[in-house]
């Protein structure tokens, strides 16, 4: 089957939720396979675009979903549920790659050991800060210096054991939780690969399984063979679910946060953004900007600056806007400002 440029960036859109809103939390977060969580304010827009209704302080105190560290070795965003075979998944993978910059961070395979058995009995009960664990840490013998990188990437290697993830924050501190006391369910696909190619595929429409191992960073080879269990029809060069429905109109135009999962999940984002203003979107250095979605496709990209009145939101298109988008841009302002709790106007 083939079909032409616009269809497939409104059937990918559609995937996920940018022209059919969910309204709750988890359900987004289904739908998008899992969304990037490095950064907690762009983790929340990144709800907030594909949902109606929901504020920050929803997302904040859903326990439904979970953070944890995923897909390319980052912090994502998933249903609770899908935590643990998600972390059996990823988790070995991820702390096998970490091994060398521990060691350059002087955490030795020993002081990990050591550490483990320390949070194991600091956290019970608890959702500690990252000063409160290094402080715990500490009064049992394992000193780390809190200006290195060496914290950061002790926590990313417990909750790669299974032991940590992420819980809610506190204010703009982000808190550790035991896994065992944050996810009490346990729902192991029996193929785990194929059930995460399925999700990415919902999420993402229209996709090769180069592009499912982009985003996720697993090799090759079991990324084919994942595709290769599942019920696909030919879209071109690419694939879909044999259940996905080929058409769908064009969604209205959204504000899409920093490192927002729409341009991750694909290898070759030509489609989405024109290469020559790829520089103004991701300028080196992991760096994804917050971007304006017209038709499916990147128009655009915004920030904000705030007074004690208003937050000012400030649209840089690539070309000039129709007054049809403006006025989708302008109601997509007052949500961001509703779901933020501000009062929010667009300047262009």
């Amino acid at each position: 089957m083939t079909l032409s440029d616009n269809d497939i960036r409104a059937v990918r859109a559609r995937a996920q939720l940018l022209g059919a809103p969910a309204t709750d939390v988890v359900t987004v977060a289904r739908s998008a396979a899992a969304i990037q969580a490095q950064s907690s304010p762009a983790a929340r827009l990144a709800i907030r675009a594909r949902s109606r209704g929901l504020t920050a302080r929803d997302v904040d105190a859903s326990r439904a979903v979970a953070r944890t560290w995923l897909m390319r070795k980052t912090l994502h965003l998933v249903p609770t549920a899908d935590l643990r075979w998600l972390n059996r998944l990823f988790g070995p993978r991820n702390a096998q790659a970490g091994q060398g910059r521990r060691r350059q961070l002087d955490l030795t395979d020993d002081l990990c050991e050591r550490a483990l058995g320390s949070l194991q009995d600091l956290f019970p009960g608890k959702a500690l800060t990252r000063r409160e664990i290094l402080d715990g840490l500490a009064a049992g013998g394992v000193v780390l210096d809190a200006k290195s990188q060496a914290p950061a990437h002790l926590l990313a290697y417990a909750a790669n054991r299974g032991l940590l993830c992420r819980g809610q924050d506190d204010g703009a501190e982000p808190t550790y939780v035991l896994l065992d006391e944050w996810a009490t369910e346990d729902h192991s696909p029996d193929e785990p690969h194929a059930e995460l190619a399925h999700r990415y595929l919902t999420a993402y429409g229209i996709a090769t399984a180069e592009d499912f191992s982009v985003w996720s960073g697993l090799p090759l080879g079991p990324c084919r063979k994942a595709f290769d269990a599942l019920d696909l029809v030919s879209v071109g060069n690419a694939f879909a679910l044999a259940e996905t429905e080929l058409s769908a109109p064009p969604g209205p135009p959204r504000l899409l946060g920093a490192f927002d999962t729409f341009l991750l999940g694909y290898r070759d984002r030509d489609l989405l953004l024109d290469p020559a203003e790829a520089k103004r979107v991701n300028a080196g250095g992991g760096m994804i900007a917050p971007t304006v979605l017209v038709d499916g496709r990147i128009a655009g990209t915004w920030h904000t600056k705030r007074t004690a009145k208003q937050t000012k939101v400030f649209v840089e298109p690539f070309a000039t806007l129709s007054r049809t988008a403006i006025a989708g841009l302008e109601s997509e302002v007052d949500d961001y400002g509703r779901f933020l709790g501000e009062t929010a106007v667009l300047v262009r």
